[in-house]
């Protein structure tokens, strides 16, 4: 008889997810599925709202990155004004971009994943936590704390609130920046690069512990979609869609982001909320791409700081030729990224313009669609807008950095169930390496959640005894 194994829910990630592994009779994984569970639907609840309330109201999808979603929506916003921002304005857009990757990037790695890395697959869950990282190596903990901290307290120096602040809008950003809050700024970021190439360091020698996990989480063929600056270099504000092969063939090169739909589709599945995107030239489901940390990496052809090109260039030599596919790899480019956030941020704070007060640009919608992109620290995001004459939203349509690794997420947890999990001896750590590959992608949940009435519904009404009363199921 077959039988399904349900992991619920899918520890240390942000928003709620389940996965089922389907096993077949003589115990091997059959299949296995990626649950989002929560539905929330912005998409449709902010039809009606004037257009300038879309970014406060967008970023309030999420408490983690709404950093991301901020700068997604003031860009769509932006394309409706049919205006370019100050110069100026988008330094500063760029830095508070940076500092978001910076804090999340290390939330991700130091809070959520490193347990996995230092304690081990089979570690007791109640320990296999940041606390249990604080018992076993203290100073690496104090590190990530740290190195948040100061991601969140430029963002917070900048707009106001570590969280939803309102100090990016239509046009560019609302203040610009004091010589004194400059100085500020740059005081931190020497600290911060240490913790950065320390936790690098780090990192490199784990590495080879890994060897297993590194070849069989999410190494299937994907393709790799990102946004890439001039000459190819890493971008996160900016810039032109690149989409490469897992042999790294550029399929895509110099696509405006504005034409993204003549590349990407999406599709709906009754099994989750979150959309399905996909590569349209490939077709559903054989389009499967990455984006994220891995997907710039893979796409950039340089940073174009110092100790982040060298940081690059250790990343190309983790695989002997092409793109590096593995997923586990996600926590070292992300390291990566820490590093180039740094370093671009100290760039863009002693640019001398970057005190300039011309930082916004006014008008009134004057086309009737808008649409902004940026890199999420867990990858594009997708801002649609459509309004009416009177400059109410008509239309919206999100594309979230999870939604796009939705696919691959899929593929993934199948290949490492696959890999790691018996049905006829459950082990701690077989079920946590399924959870793992997951946590390698980061996703952010609350934010993907839009697919409306396609999950199967059950709902049981017990008395205080815990008798069934009652039952409504939806198919």
């Amino acid at each position: 008889m077959s039988r399904t194994i349900t992991i619920e829910p899918v520890t240390r990630i942000e928003g709620h997810a389940r996965i089922s592994i389907q096993l077949g009779e003589d115990g091997a994984v059959e299949d296995a599925r990626f649950h989002l569970t929560q539905f929330r639907g912005f998409e449709k609840f902010c039809e009606g709202r004037p257009y300038r309330e879309m970014p406060a109201l967008t970023a309030r999808t999420c408490g983690i990155c709404p950093v991301s979603h901020l700068l997604a929506s003031n860009k769509a916003c932006d394309h409706l004004l049919a205006v370019d921002i100050p110069p100026t304005a988008e330094k500063l857009r760029r830095i508070m971009n940076l500092a978001q990757l910076v804090q999340s990037h290390a939330l991700s790695f130091f809070h959520l994943s490193s347990p996995d890395l230092l304690l081990g697959w089979d570690a007791d869950p109640a320990s296999r936590n940041i606390f249990g990282v604080m018992r076993a190596e203290p100073a690496l903990a104090r590190d990530g704390i740290r190195l948040r901290q100061i991601g969140q307290t430029i963002i917070e120096t900048l707009g106001g609130k570590k969280i939803h602040p309102t100090w990016v809008v239509p046009g560019g950003v609302n203040e610009p920046l004091s010589a004194e809050k400059r100085d500020a700024l740059l005081a931190l970021l020497p600290e911060a690069l240490e913790i950065a190439k320390r936790t690098y360091a780090f990192y490199k020698t784990l590495v080879p512990k890994f060897q297993d996990e590194i070849a069989h989480f999410g190494t299937e063929p994907t393709l790799f979609l990102s946004l890439v600056g001039p000459r190819g270099r890493l971008e996160h504000y900016d810039g032109v869609l690149r989409v490469k092969d897992a042999e790294g063939r550029i399929l895509e090169d110099g696509v405006d982001p504005t034409e993204y739909g003549h590349l990407i589709g999406e599709a709906v599945e009754d099994f989750s909320y979150m959309k399905f995107p996909y590569y349209k030239p490939h077709g559903y489901p054989q389009g499967v791409y990455r984006v994220g940390p891995l997907a710039r990496l893979n796409n950039a052809d340089s940073c174009g700081t110092p100790y982040a090109d060298v940081a690059l260039a250790e990343f190309h030599m983790l695989q002997e030729s092409g793109p590096i596919v593995s997923s586990f790899h996600y926590h070292y480019a992300r390291l990566v990224e820490i590093i180039y956030g740094i370093e671009m941020m100290e760039r863009l704070l002693r640019d001398p313009e970057i005190l300039d007060t011309r930082v916004r640009a006014r008008a009134r919608s004057n086309r009737d669609e808008g649409i902004g992109v940026a890199e999420a620290p867990r990858g594009l995001l997708m801002h649609h807008y459509r309004i009416d004459e009177d400059g109410l939203i008509t239309w919206v349509n999100l594309i979230i950095a999870t939604g796009h690794n939705n696919l691959a997420m899929n593929q993934s947890i199948r290949q490492v169930a696959r890999t790691y999990v018996d049905g006829a001896a459950l082990r701690e750590g077989m079920l946590n390496r399924v959870e793992a590959v997951i946590r390698c992608f980061d996703p952010c949940l609350s934010c993907a959640s839009h697919a409306v009435g396609q999950m199967p519904l059950h709902i049981e009404l017990r008395d205080a005894e815990g008798t069934l009363l009652d039952t409504l199921r939806r198919d």
